[in-house]
Parts: C-alpha cells; structure tokens; sequence
C-alpha cells in the first residue's frame, strides 16, 4: 500500500519539475530589455476542493484599488480534479471528481481610496475527462497513482462515513449557482517612487447562503472575510520584478454541510512573486494556504491545513485585457485537488 508519506515525497518531483519547466523559460527570456511596465500580480484563485470552496475564502488578494469612477471586470474558470480515498478505524472518505467553477467579478471605485464589487459564481460537478491525462503524466513521470489507475475513471463520487453514519452523498452531476460574495476594499498605501510602486489594501467580503448546499454549490453558511493585501514592484532594464502577499481570517455562522464538525473560524494567506521580462508577460509563483476548516477528524482532507502551489504566468491582450493563465497542485496532500488549471480574463474600464 503507498503511505501518505510516499505520496507526499512523490509530489516534490512533480512540483519540482513544474518549477524546472518555469526557470528553463526565465532563462531563455533573459536578455537586458527597456523597463517593463507589467505590474505582477496575484492569481485570483482559492482552494477549489469541494468540501472548502463553498465556503468564503477569497480569491482576490490584489493589493489594487479600483480608480475612482472606473471599474474592473474579470471572468475566471477554474477546472479541478480531485482523487482522494482515506480510511481511519472511524471515518472513510472518498473524494473522487472534477469541479468547474466560472466566477463573474466587478469591482467600482469610490472615491479615492475605495472600491466595491460583488461575486457571482456558477458551479458543475461531474465525472469530467481528466483521469486518464494524470494517469498517463503520472506514469510519465515514475509517479504513484494513489489509486486512481485502478479507480473507475471520469466518476462522480464524493462520500465521508464517520462512526458507522453516512454524514456525506453527493453521485450526481449537476451546476447551478454558487454562494455570491459582496466585496469591498480600502486603499492604506499606494506609492509610486521612480521604478518603485508600493502599494498595501484592506479586502473585506460576506458571502450569502445562495446556493444549493446539498448539491455542494454553497455551504448554507454566511461568511464574513478580512484580509490584508500587499505588494512591491521593481521596475527594471531587465523587466518587472514583483512581491506579493496577504493574510486574512474568515468567521462563518453554522452551515449546513458537516455542521457539527464545521469550525467556525479559519485563517488563510497568500504570498507570491514574478518577473515580466516584457511590458506582455510575466511569470508567477503562488503559494495560497488556510487552516482547517472542519474538526473532530483524523482525515487529512478535513482537518489538515491546506497548502497548494500555483505556477503560471499572464499575458496582455489587445484592448488592454490580461489573461492569467496557472496550474495549481496540492502541495500538502490531499488538502486541496490534485490538479487544478485556472484561466482568468480581466479587464479596467
């Protein structure tokens, strides 16, 4: 049988080999370049596992304002596969799926230090089409299969049995409407010095109870969020060198999923960083991590603090649109999908 430890060792190659790929076209861009103006920015994505995206982590951890009577508007898609099956003396849990999740966001600005927006997911579940392209990566790479090779592919199954009861069923695809978040931001600091940008925000937001927690596309919870956001640009003759990070906590009222081991409070953060070698693209390293947000579990996939590790990049389109393109994977095992692809279209008017 593979021990989570073997899985967890597993997975350094695999990071380390995204890592390699990322590095490899740093290095191939590296050539003095005019100061790139292509600010670096955060990815806009959270932990996309069935039993935690329904509840109010936020995605948004830009440390940017919106301008005072302008307004943003973003689309982003995020495709998870989840494979997971733990066992215990008292708890069985099966994670087995993929998740669609297309979140339409808009942001106004008020004033000259704050901004509000809302939003509005739409979420799928279902067996989905990835199983065999990770079985195969897997294989390319010597990489265990937890399982999955021999699991039923593109299936549908999301279960946890605890003390003989079944506390969890959800075999049936279906999509809907998510749980819709109502945001606000306040501008602390913003300075531009020369090749120099700094800037540090407040993010808040409440996410209402509008979707259907039995079917997983919301928690029944209301959930309140406040977090703080910042970055450093650098704006060089080799292109734009960019920190970013933020770190937060979330307080929901009792759900409807889990309700007896859901907890109440959880923290979360982000940090990142990037190079734009060009005023048109950059890369980006992201690291998002949360505390539990369920107890009275032996389970990692319920009562461990997740950690995952987003690689990607973003390119600037024409009509001043900026596409972030990442690959997500779960760093601390089984706390988050083992994949994850996120796209994400933005754009200032």
């Amino acid at each position: 049988m593979i021990s989570r430890k073997m899985l967890v060792n597993a997975r350094i190659p695999c990071i380390g080999a995204g890592l390699g790929v990322l590095m490899l076209a740093l290095l191939l861009c590296t050539s003095p370049c005019r100061a790139a103006e292509m600010e670096i920015t955060p990815f806009r994505t959270s932990n996309q596992s069935p039993l935690v995206q329904i509840y109010g982590l936020p995605a948004d951890s830009s440390a940017i304002i919106t301008k005072a009577g302008h307004a943003s508007v973003s689309l982003t898609q995020d495709v998870a596969s989840d494979y997971t099956v733990s066992a215990t003396a008292r708890e069985q849990i099966n994670l087995d799926g993929e998740s669609y999740r297309w979140t339409l966001s808009a942001r106004y600005g008020l004033g000259e230090r704050f901004e509000a927006g809302v939003d509005i997911p739409y979420i799928l579940y279902g067996g989905g089409f990835l199983d065999s392209f990770i079985i195969d990566w897997h294989k390319a790479f010597g990489l265990p299969q937890g399982g999955r090779d021999s699991a039923t592919k593109n299936r549908l199954s999301y279960s946890y049995r605890k003390d003989g009861v079944q506390r969890l069923t959800m075999d049936r695809a279906g999509s809907g409407i998510g749980d819709i978040s109502l945001n606000g931001g306040m501008k602390l600091y913003d300075v531009r010095e020369n090749a120099f940008r700094d800037r540090l925000a407040l993010r808040a937001s409440l996410k209402l109870p509008t979707g259907d927690s039995v079917r997983l596309r919301g928690s029944g919870s209301t959930d309140f969020a406040l977090s703080l956001c910042g970055s450093m640009n650098n704006y060089t003759e080799w292109g734009s060198l960019g920190v970013f990070g933020s770190v937060g906590g979330l307080a929901m009222t009792k759900g409807d999923v889990l309700s007896d081991q859901q907890n109440n409070l959880a923290g979360f953060g982000t940090f990142g960083l990037g190079w734009g070698p060009a005023q048109w693209i950059s890369f980006k390293l992201q690291l998002n991590a949360n505390t539990p947000l369920y107890h009275g579990s032996d389970l990692d996939e319920l009562s461990k603090s997740s950690l995952m590790l987003v690689i990607g990049g973003a390119l600037k389109l024409p009509g001043a649109y900026l596409l972030d393109i990442g690959v997500t994977e779960d760093v601390a095992v089984a706390t988050a999908p083992d994949v994850a692809f996120h796209l994400g279209l933005s754009k200032q008017f």
